[in-house]
């Protein structure tokens, strides 16, 4: 689910931040809002993270957090990638 780089890097950039905008994510990742919506859409249905909306005034505003479930999913995955380099610097 997170190897594909788009949801990679919204899971590692939740990893290092208690939660973060659309619109950071968006600038962080240097991604389109279409592109942002449907990678996050699939990591909510995974239940690796979770959107909150709110307003802000009268802006409306759109909060990521990782989920328990988000941050295990990236400590297997980092672990399974440096397994991977293991193996492949020993050959």
């Amino acid at each position: 689910m997170i190897h594909e780089r788009m949801r990679l890097g919204i899971v590692s950039a939740l990893a290092t931040n208690e939660s973060l905008s659309f619109n950071d994510l968006k600038h962080l990742l240097k991604t389109t809002d279409g592109n942002l919506s449907v990678h996050a859409r699939k990591l909510e249905d995974a239940d690796y993270i979770r959107c909150t909306k709110f307003f802000e005034g009268r802006v409306p505003r759109t909060e990521y957090r990782l989920t328990p479930a988000g941050r295990k999913a990236l400590e297997d995955y980092l672990k399974q990638m440096e397994e991977f380099i293991r193996i492949t610097r020993e050959q």
